[in-house]
């Protein structure tokens, strides 16, 4: 073989440059392991970046900017007559997208991690062949890391080439503005989109499989979850199935199992994902799927070849970006510095709403059934000064707390900047030998007027239940 052909050879090779790719290449690179990534896409930053995290959450940005220029008292009867459609606000969306894709390009560039382009294939266990509009190339490393994503689940029932039938990667790529929708599936990504699209002016049509919404949820926050979407005009419909989906050329038909029929302009399917496992050509070196095409992974994220990690989505649960980039960076580390790599925490929720949830640790549903005694605090935004003061007052903070030792076991969060606040007690509650303590938040001085007083608040409100 010429020098020429030689296939080139690294110590590390990643599959996919969303975050859980990104975390697992930067931290190898700096790690002294010469490292290349893979992207199938034209450029990096994964689904997140270019499909969901990114687009969709710049998205709900413009539409609450454009409502909450309408509703200022200041511009309301001189914007009357003034429309922005979806196409508008979307453009305002690839935007951030593009500028997003330049900082992440930036980083490989910065730490010498060669970027391939092109859809990776196992051909052994040690080797890839990639392929892009010139033909395969071959490419060999010691270790690998695949972090290829997820995407919608598509049922073979349903037609989603009709332009009328969308999901979660497609309705971003919508040329109108309908005046009603239908969402199937009442996870996550449905209850955003729903509260973005109805937050634009569209019917809403919220199909849920189940009793209540989210239900992993505290339900004190689900239930204010329902309410708000509900008072913003949503029909939510719980415990439906769908039959059958007929597409015509001026609407969809939602035939559901109760009988009932929803017709409107288009059909938003967000009912689960699945992992983009299929053409690796991991059948033929051994690597185990699920019947969603996720990787089975163990603790280390290790699948079952000992030189093959998985991380982010393609394993499935829990299917946030910033666990997704955690994973991959402790992945490496498990790789990279044996024994010094740390388990993951709890993870927290963020929902990107409108008003937005946050959450972490455990709930009350969860401390009940565990017979642990708890209490509760709450500081309600219409109180505070700060909430006042920018006019959004819809919203909540909910401590739960050991009522003997007064360790934070809960929180719960859910209004504006909701993923934000969440942190502060976050912060707290990984504290270790008994500094994890309730009292903290009345005993520190907050800023005035600030959105985190809520803290001291809410721990005055559930000490005065105990003492």
């Amino acid at each position: 073989m010429s020098p020429e052909e030689r296939i080139p050879e690294y110590d590390v090779i990643v599959i996919g440059s969303g975050p859980a790719g990104e975390g697992a290449a930067m931290k190898c690179a700096k790690s002294g392991r010469r490292t290349a990534l893979v992207e199938s896409y034209r450029s990096v930053g994964g689904a997140c970046t270019h499909l969901g995290t990114i687009p969709s959450k710049a998205l709900r940005q413009a539409m609450q900017d454009l409502v909450d220029v309408k509703r200022n008292p200041l511009f309301r009867n001189a914007l009357e007559n003034f429309r922005f459609g979806l196409p508008d606000l979307l453009e305002s969306t690839a935007n951030v997208v593009r500028s997003q894709a330049r900082v992440r390009h930036d980083f490989y560039e910065r730490n010498k991690t060669d970027l391939i382009h092109g859809r990776a294939r196992f051909v052994d266990a040690n080797t890839i062949a990639v392929a892009d509009a010139n033909g395969e190339r071959l490419f060999r490393a010691q270790h690998y890391f695949i972090a290829a994503g997820s995407r919608p689940y598509r049922p073979p029932n349903i037609d989603f080439q009709h332009p009328r039938v969308r999901d979660s990667d497609t309705l971003l790529q919508m040329q109108d503005t309908p005046q009603s929708i239908t969402i199937y599936g009442a996870g996550v990504i449905g209850c955003e989109y729903a509260s973005i699209l109805r937050g634009l002016g569209m019917k809403v049509n919220l199909i849920n499989m189940r009793e209540k919404l989210l239900s992993f949820l505290d339900d004190e926050i689900i239930d204010a979850l329902a309410y708000h979407l509900r008072e913003q005009g949503v029909l939510i419909r719980h415990n439906e199935e769908y039959e059958s989906v007929e597409t015509r050329d001026d609407c969809v038909i939602l035939n559901l199992k109760s009988g009932k029929k929803v017709r409107t302009d288009y059909l938003l399917w967000a009912n689960g994902r699945a992992g983009n496992s299929d053409g690796l050509g991991l059948n033929e070196i051994g690597v185990r799927t699920d019947h969603r095409g996720n990787i089975v992974v163990n603790e280390s994220y290790l699948t079952s070849q000992p030189h093959i990690y998985a991380v982010g989505d393609i394993v499935g649960h829990p299917s946030l970006a910033s666990a997704a980039y955690d994973q991959g960076r402790f992945a490496a580390t498990h790789l990279c510095e044996p024994g010094a790599a740390v388990p993951l925490k709890e993870v927290p929720t963020g929902i990107y709403t409108s008003p937005e949830i946050s959450s972490l640790g455990r709930t009350e549903r969860d401390l009940t059934a565990e017979k642990t005694p708890y209490e509760v605090g709450h500081a309600f935004f219409r109180s505070l000064a700060r909430a006042q003061i920018t006019g959004y007052t819809v919203g909540m903070l909910k401590l739960l707390f050991h009522r003997e030792t007064l360790e934070i076991l809960g929180i719960h969060c859910f209004g504006y900047q909701a993923a934000e606040i969440v942190h502060i007690g976050q912060a707290i509650m990984s504290q270790p030998g008994g500094a994890n303590n309730v009292r903290y938040f009345v005993n520190t001085t907050f800023n005035y007027p600030t959105m985190a007083e809520a803290y001291r608040v809410a721990a005055l409100n559930g000490l005065n239940r105990v003492f």
